[in-house]
């Protein structure tokens, strides 16, 4: 009897090694060939085995993005405020080939993304829109970016890990479809590279842009260790890319990568940093739900604060003096409950999180504080106001006076 069950064990095992378990990896290439002269990409997705994919059905937005669709198989685009396409690829290798205009300006006549003669600022959720993939059983798409240049750029720098000279491999966990996502920078570049803990970090902007690349590498320099000290988990790459006007006069985060307009300064008069606020929006990565965009937008604002203040770049002077003005831009906020959330709402917001903090600090004789909050939300991933207070509470061991308000109602 014993041998039997043995051989039964053994003959288990073996069928789980067996390659036929294993998925069958297909390629899915990208190429990008950029075309100032019309401010536009083509972009060209390559099967190498179209029947794995069943179908790939875009969200287009509204179109005015995206023109000059070729396929091999079946394409059906359905125009309108909501376009999508959808593809359905030929059996054996497939491609599917589009063009994408790149300058997207603003009411206010700045862009959000450019190209020029000399470079483009873009971001990848552009070039290859947000699509479902219906895939075959046991497959898995191994997917790389590849740019072809105009003549005359040297170079272009994506938050990908780079794999040749112009060459990226797209690989990310957390989605089914991989596309290339992220602040992407081609052209004629300066960059300055350094590595900080487990991530190698690039600034890079195109030449003559006023981008203080060195500045944006000491103040990353110094911020780390708390950085370190309070996210539990580091991207293996970060790339910060910037450009004059009429570039956007902000910032953003992206997949691990950060768009900063070369005006800004790395720390306001008022004592916050743009950069870092984009640093503790892009390690954080806390998706809200239910009008409780408060939560990440706080969050990222609180540690815009306190990790400068933790590296010693903020007097206890100047702190207070941050802490006053925060409490007079949001005292006219009755709730923080929205869509979409204002200043005054952030400054709110960062108030109740610092008196958060205070309190559970308090209860916990120092044992456990809003970072340990922080790292819960992180966790989870997405959460909406309810759970945040469930979250809080949990770390305090006991019920929440400063939770308990008519701003979160």
């Amino acid at each position: 009897m014993a041998v039997g069950w043995r051989r039964a064990l053994v003959v288990g095992l073996l069928a789980l090694s067996s390659p036929v378990w294993a998925a069958k990896k297909v390629d899915l290439d990208y190429h990008v060939r950029l075309l100032p002269q019309s401010e536009q990409a083509e972009v060209r997705l390559t099967l190498a085995q179209g029947s794995a994919v069943r179908s790939l059905d875009f969200d287009l937005g509204d179109g005015s993005r995206y023109s000059d669709f070729k396929a091999d198989g079946q394409w059906q685009l359905t125009p309108g405020a909501q376009a999508r396409g959808v593809w359905r690829p030929a059996t054996d290798k497939a491609s599917l080939t589009y063009r994408v205009h790149v300058s997207h300006a603003r009411k206010n006549g700045s862009f959000d993304t450019r190209m020029t003669p000399n470079w483009a600022l873009l971001r990848g959720e552009d070039l290859v829109p947000p699509a479902r993939l219906d895939q075959q059983d046991g497959i898995e798409l191994v997917s790389r970016l590849e740019f072809e240049l105009p003549n005359g750029w040297k170079s272009v720098e994506t938050a990908w890990p780079r794999i040749g000279k112009n060459k990226f491999r797209i690989d990310n966990v957390s989605r089914l479809f991989d596309r290339p996502t992220g602040w992407m920078l081609a052209g004629n570049l300066g960059s300055r590279r350094t590595r900080l803990g487990e991530t190698e970090v690039t600034v890079a902007s195109p030449q003559g842009q006023g981008m203080r690349r060195m500045d944006v590498l000491t103040l990353l320099t110094f911020v780390w260790p708390q950085v370190q000290a309070v996210y539990d988990r580091h991207p293996t790459k970060l790339l910060i890319v910037g450009a004059n006007d009429p570039m956007w006069r902000g910032s953003l985060a992206a997949h691990e990568s950060i768009y900063l307009n070369t005006h800004l300064p790395l720390v306001s008069e008022s004592g916050s940093s743009a950069l870092v606020r984009e640093l503790a929006q892009l390690f954080g990565r806390i998706n809200d739900k239910q009008r409780s965009d408060w939560i990440s937008e706080g969050f990222a604002e609180y540690y815009a604060i306190e990790l400068v203040r933790r590296a010693g770049g903020m007097s206890d002077e100047r702190y207070q003096s941050l802490q006053e003005r925060l409490t007079k831009a949001g005292q006219k906020v009755t709730t923080l409950r929205s869509e979409q959330v204002s200043p005054a709402q952030i400054a709110k917001a960062v108030v109740l999180m610092q008196e958060l903090d205070r309190e559970i600090r308090l209860k916990t004789r120092n044992k456990r504080s809003l970072d340990d909050v922080l790292r819960g939300a992180m966790r989870l991933g997405s959460l909406d106001t309810k759970e945040f207070v469930q979250l809080s509470e949990s770390v305090i061991g006991d019920s929440s006076k400063v939770l308990d308000t008519d701003l979160l109602q």
